[in-house]
């Protein structure tokens, strides 16, 4: 064999080892929706200012926290312009950067929202097919408002459906919200079921919808009626399919099949943003407000189980935004107010606690055996899970960051208040 064809098949073969394990990135906090990514050769090392391991660099054209998904070499994400009202959903070149396409979906008035909210900040969702975008459609502006602080603009739901061309297939209404905080509602797949939750000051729910129609499948009413922005995760848990999300002053299991109440937990706090994660055996749970908590649960529960199924339970270093990560037999968590800390998953004990960073808005990521903290500042800090905390590197991006990462590709995607980054190895 000439050494130009034994390059050749060299060649090749790493280039299909290097493909065969990439991983899309199709909704909030990626494949399993628990920030997990099975790649490998993720960058642990960057910098913004010099360029080191940036691949590009993207302007946005608009302002928004949602996070990018990743469909082999296309990136979708969603922005809003400020001055024209529009709520648009952008399709990227994953190579190049370059912005194929851009969609309005909704015009509507800017909704009164939390300063580290945007008008932007549900991460799409796709199914390899479609990709599905969900926003309010506020019926008027939050300068109409004339109440105090409490007072939030009412509006509707909206949920569309676009093909990979840009092409609408559907749009619906699915029900109203209100929240003095805005809007943040990232949808998740199931079989043929886009499920979004609809805990709002109002009448809330949880709705299921036809991915091919969007025609309501089921929508099961919430009894508290207050606001929360968790995102489900779902899974195979004791021989039932279970869609677990805090909020509405509880933490519970549905059938996502058809919103069936599987098992409950009262409280722990009023307010709830960070996504559970699950480690095989155990739930974790961070929230939340006015009241801070961690626990683990048992998930193996029918009806109410608040005086039986928690494992361990704490108050101190809890998130009530950024969502956790499950790592083998460790639990890491960051505080809004950047406090870092490392569990022992099933006992609860801390192993390590130290101050990360100023503040962190974003969810946490894994791949190749390591945590990527993001802070609000742009820094990253790699951490390897263990009994002692072991950095790996610090990462400065050089922009504020209020979206959480995507992996794929072998690439990490970071969407800062301006740009979208791509980072890999050179």
């Amino acid at each position: 064999m000439s050494p130009k064809l034994v390059f050749g098949v060299v060649f090749a073969l790493a280039v299909f080892l290097s493909t065969a394990h990439a991983e899309d990135w199709p909704m909030w906090r990626g494949p399993r929706g628990d920030g997990t990514s099975s790649e490998a050769g993720v960058p642990t090392r960057w910098d913004g200012e010099s360029g080191k391991n940036v691949r590009w660099k993207t302007p946005l054209p608009g302002s928004g926290y949602a996070s990018p998904i990743v469909l082999g070499d296309r990136i979708f994400t969603v922005v809003c312009d400020q001055e024209k009202l529009d709520r648009q959903l952008l399709r990227l070149d994953a190579k190049t950067g370059e912005i194929e396409w851009s969609k309005k979906v909704v015009n509507a008035p800017l909704e009164k929202k939390h300063l580290l909210n945007s008008y932007a900040s549900s991460t799409p969702a796709s199914n390899g097919e479609l990709v599905f975008v969900v926003f309010l459609e506020a019926d008027f502006g939050a300068e109409k408002l004339t109440g105090g602080w409490k007072e939030a603009t009412p509006g509707n739901m909206v949920v569309a459906a676009y093909d990979f061309d840009g092409n609408q297939h559907w749009l619906v209404r699915p029900g109203r919200f209100s929240s003095v905080h805005g809007f943040c509602s990232s949808p998740v797949l199931f079989k043929d079921l886009l499920i979004v939750n609809g805990d709002h000051d109002g009448d809330s729910y949880i709705v299921a919808l036809k991915q091919s129609t969007g025609e309501t499948v089921w929508k099961v009413p919430r009894q508290n009626k207050t606001r929360s922005y968790c995102v489900p995760i779902i899974r195979e848990i004791d021989g039932r399919t279970q869609m677990i999300l805090s909020g509405d002053k509880t933490v519970t299991s549905y059938d996502p099949h058809n919103g069936k109440l599987h098992w409950i937990i009262q409280g722990p706090t009023e307010q709830f943003v960070a996504s559970l994660v699950y480690n095989g055996e155990l739930l974790f749970l961070t929230a939340g407000f006015p009241e801070r908590h961690m626990m683990a649960i048992r998930p193996d529960g029918r009806g109410d189980v608040t005086a039986t199924h928690i494992l361990w339970r704490t108050t101190k270093g809890c998130s009530y935004v950024p969502s956790p990560i499950a790592a083998g037999r460790y639990f890491l968590v960051v505080s809004d107010t950047g406090i870092g800390s490392c569990f022992e998953a099933k006992t609860g004990e801390r192993v390590w606690t130290r101050r990360m960073g100023r503040h962190y808005s974003t969810s946490m990521v894994s791949a190749a055996g390591l945590v990527y903290f993001l802070s609000d500042d742009g820094e990253v800090t790699v951490v390897r899970p263990g009994d002692e905390y072991d950095e790996v590197a610090q990462n400065l991006l050089g922009e504020k960051c209020f979206a959480s990462p995507a992996i794929s590709n072998s690439r990490i995607y970071l969407r800062s208040v301006e740009h979208l980054w791509c980072i890999g190895e050179e």
